[in-house]
C-alpha cells in the first residue's frame, strides 16, 4: 500500500516591526546600486539580481563571504539565517541587534554584504515559459 505524502505546512510569518523596516529602508539609502523588492513578503536588497540583505520577521539578515560570516558569528554569536526551521540559507546570517542599532556598524556590514554579493555572477532573469 503506497504511503500518502503529508501536505507541506508553510509556517506562518509575523509582520516585521515598523521600526526595523524603517532602519532597513534608511540604511539602504546609502546604497544606490542596490535594487529593492519584497522577498518572503519583507523588504530585501539586491545587486546584479542577487539578494544581499533583507528583513525577515523581527530580524535583519546579510549575505557574507565565508570569512566575514565566520567573523560576525564568532564576534557576536549570531546565527545562520534560517527562514524555515532546519533549512538555513547558505551564505546568510542574522544581523546582531547591536549592529542593527548602530547606523555606522550597519553600514559597514551592509557594505561587506553588497561587495561580496556584487562579486558573484549576476543572476539571469528567467525567460517566460513558452506559450502553448
Amino acid at each position: 500500500m503506497p504511503k500518502t505524502a503529508k501536505p507541506k505546512v508553510m509556517p506562518s510569518f509575523t509582520p516585521a516591526p515598523e521600526e526595523l523596516i524603517h532602519v532597513f529602508e534608511n540604511a539602504m539609502k546609502g546604497f544606490p546600486k542596490a535594487t529593492q523588492r519584497k522577498m518572503f513578503g519583507y523588504p530585501a536588497a539586491f545587486v546584479n539580481g542577487n539578494m544581499f540583505a533583507g528583513v525577515f520577521q523581527d530580524e535583519m539578515f546579510l549575505r557574507l563571504s565565508d570569512a566575514d560570516r565566520a567573523k560576525i558569528r564568532s564576534e557576536y554569536g549570531t546565527k545562520l539565517f534560517e527562514p524555515m526551521p532546519g533549512r538555513p540559507m547558505r551564505g546568510y546570517v542574522l544581523v546582531p541587534r547591536y549592529i542593527v542599532k548602530s547606523p555606522r556598524q550597519l553600514t559597514i556590514w551592509l557594505t561587506k554584504a553588497m561587495e561580496f554579493t556584487q562579486s558573484l555572477p549576476p543572476k539571469l532573469k528567467r525567460k517566460n515559459a513558452e506559450k502553448k
